[in-house]
């Protein structure tokens, strides 16, 4: 005799909806983006009254110290729910910082620097590049340091950290050693560059070229040329947008990269090129080019430039939120030793270029 039962027919699965999750996933990050945002606030003031320091690396500091507070004092539940905002601070808010970054680098002005201070800033980058990559090997710094700790040497400190971790994605311990690394030789640097330089005789825009490229940071770069001179200063400024351009390749290299480490076979070809492409970059891209066609009025730009530097001061804000210091003991002194020997090579090449070209 056959069974009368028959199985329950299960209702059609409806598909998620998508505004649904999306206004979930952004609600659940606004705790954690107010306390990094808050953090940054704070930050940027004291980097208001220390600008060789910085917003950002203040920022940093800032979340670290005060990160372990905040889960000592809450709860394990509401500790976690910052979690989702920090994570698109140390992402989603550190690529849109490199976008609004691209309306200050009009190529116009990267022009009038002249071809003779290529060889200069290629040769520069290329010292630190590779001595990272060798130099980090030889030490055991990881990888992911290592990288940081040449582009931050080799490009523009804080916001080359900020570009490419958005790409790789570093861990939190290694973008802030990295971040620590940088700001003690931007210190060296300003204290230095400029007694160093009237020793060795050089002229204003020799010693434009050298701060230009071989101090790290943006500030730094400034305290330092300008003051050895006003000329010295405005050639080191014009040096260091050129020098900030290298994002881009970096940036784009490692993306495709990573990239093709993640996709295999098919997979790889049915995404194509452009989708592996960072998004954040072809924004830059743009940005710089609004710029540069005069699509941005000059009286924007130092709102934009102090915008783009708050949401940099946020997205470390958060990165030391997130900090674990078990993983910072781990590294040593190792990734310290390598930014010294990358600044003292980087500042050195500088110089031998400017022989080797002329230049001095």
């Amino acid at each position: 005799m056959e069974s009368s039962y028959a199985a329950p027919v299960k209702p059609p699965q409806r598909p998620p909806d998508r505004a649904r999750h999306t206004y979930r996933t952004a609600s659940a990050a606004v705790p954690g983006l107010l306390v990094a945002a808050l953090t940054a606030l704070a930050a940027t003031l004291l980097g208001q009254l220390a600008p060789t320091v910085g917003g950002p690396v203040f920022g940093i500091t800032a979340g670290a110290v005060i990160g372990p507070l905040l889960r000592r004092i809450m709860s394990p539940g509401l500790s976690q729910r910052l979690h989702p905002g920090l994570v698109v601070a140390g992402r989603q808010v550190l690529q849109a910082s490199v976008v609004v970054l691209g309306t200050g680098l009009p190529l116009r002005e990267v022009l009038h620097v002249g071809i003779g201070s290529l060889p200069v800033m290629l040769g520069t980058l290329a010292v630190a590049l590779s001595g990272a990559w060798f130099i980090g090997r030889l030490l055991g710094v990881h990888r992911e340091a290592g990288l940081l700790i040449g582009v931050g040497t080799g490009i523009c400190g804080a916001s080359a950290i900020a570009a490419v971790t958005a790409v790789v994605g570093a861990a939190e311990a290694r973008v802030a050693y990295a971040l620590g690394t940088i700001f003690t030789f931007n210190i060296a640097s300003v204290l230095l560059y400029p007694p160093l330089g009237h020793l060795l005789g050089l002229s204003q825009q020799a010693f434009g070229l050298w701060s230009g490229t071989a101090v790290n940071d943006t500030s730094s770069v400034v305290a330092a040329a300008y003051s050895y001179g006003t000329p010295a200063g405005a050639y080191a400024v014009v040096v260091k947008l050129t020098r900030s351009l290298m994002i881009v390749p970096i940036c784009a290299v490692l993306q495709v990269r990573q990239s093709r480490r993640r996709l295999t076979g098919h997979h790889a070809a049915g995404r194509g090129t452009w989708r592996v492409f960072p998004l954040f970059i072809v924004g830059f891209l743009a940005a710089s080019a609004v710029a540069t066609l005069g699509g941005i009025p000059a009286s924007w730009h130092p709102a934009l430039s102090a915008f783009s530097t708050f949401l940099i001061t946020t997205s470390l804000s958060g990165i030391g939120l997130s900090l674990n210091f078990s993983q910072v003991r781990e590294a040593g002194l190792r990734p310290l030793l390598l930014g010294a020997i990358l600044w003292i090579a980087v500042g050195t090449a500088s110089i031998g270029l400017q022989t080797i070209t002329g230049r001095l």
